[in-house]
């Protein structure tokens, strides 16, 4: 294909994509406009490049350990020479300043066979209104799945209360590591009944080597089935200025037959609709669980 057919199929494949990037709602829609941004610059570029353009200098990736982003690009990591992804999950919060997107990528090196994945990118927004990398990470999969459409939460235009004070913000963070703790003793006790508690029924689950599970059933069914005894131990958190969505990390010990595996996790977290501030009963669920090996 010569230079003048690339860039016509370009310039349709753009027009094509805006036309159905209109029917989703302005404020996700700047979120997934900014994951798919990048990924068209990992494409068209490098994922070096593409990566450096998200990230500030307090930005995370797990590689599979926690590292600062901007060090580890710096020091030319031995990343892919091709990285694509695709958002299939996107989420906003009603203060915008954090979002969440998930979904499906496909990496390679130059010469080795394509690998597959999923990724997990949680955002947050600077004060000139871009979208930068809060914590990512991946986990590596078979691929071979169809695309599934894109799921997004547009954030309401309910009231929020806007906390002026610090002491205020951390005790809300406070609130999330807690339940975070609360899950993990349960789960120590009795998995089932501890993801079957704090699993949101549209709940997600990314593992290493399977296809992402889909929905509270299916989750408690492949746990069930694989006999997995998983142990976790949250470490940090992060929460949306508005409240209802938040983020946990920490680390994992996932016990399968004759061997134990080390895990880092993070789950994505959002808060019941039916609370009114922080101190009713009001649930934390998973939306999003993560495990990936240390």
């Amino acid at each position: 294909m010569n230079i003048w057919n690339k860039l016509s199929a370009v310039v349709f494949m753009s027009a094509l994509s805006a036309q159905v990037f209109a029917q989703i709602p302005d404020k996700v829609g700047s979120l997934i406009s900014a994951d798919k941004e990048a990924a068209l610059i990992s494409k068209t570029t490098t994922p070096h490049q593409a990566f450096l353009s998200i990230i500030d200098k307090e930005s995370k990736f797990f590689v599979p350990s926690e590292v600062n982003a901007l060090d580890y690009l710096n020091n030319r990591p031995n990343i892919p020479d091709v990285m694509t992804w695709e958002p299939a999950l996107a989420m906003v919060s009603k203060s915008q300043d954090f979002g969440i997107t998930t979904g499906p990528m496909e990496f390679q090196k130059v010469g080795a066979r394509k690998r597959f994945g999923q990724y997990l990118t949680v955002w947050k927004r600077n004060k000139k209104g871009k979208w930068l990398v809060d914590i990512r990470a991946e986990v590596e999969n078979l691929g071979n799945k169809e695309a599934s459409e894109l799921a997004f939460y547009e954030p309401s235009e309910s009231w929020y209360l806007k906390h002026r004070s610090q002491v205020r913000l951390g005790q809300r963070k406070e609130i999330v590591f807690e339940t975070d703790k609360l899950m993990s003793a349960v789960l120590k006790a009795d998995n089932q009944a501890g993801y079957k508690e704090f699993l949101n029924d549209d709940a997600r689950l990314l593992f290493p080597w399977i296809q992402p599970i889909e929905g509270k059933k299916n989750i408690l069914a492949y746990l069930k089935k694989s006999r997995m005894d998983i142990t976790t131990t949250p470490e940090q958190v992060g929460r949306a200025y508005s409240g209802e969505y938040a983020y946990s990390f920490g680390t994992a010990t996932i016990k399968l037959k004759d061997k134990v595996v080390k895990y880092n996790y993070i789950r994505v977290w959002k808060l019941s609709e039916l609370a009114k501030d922080d101190v009713t009963k009001a649930n934390w669920n998973v939306l999003v669980e993560m495990m990936f090996e240390r």
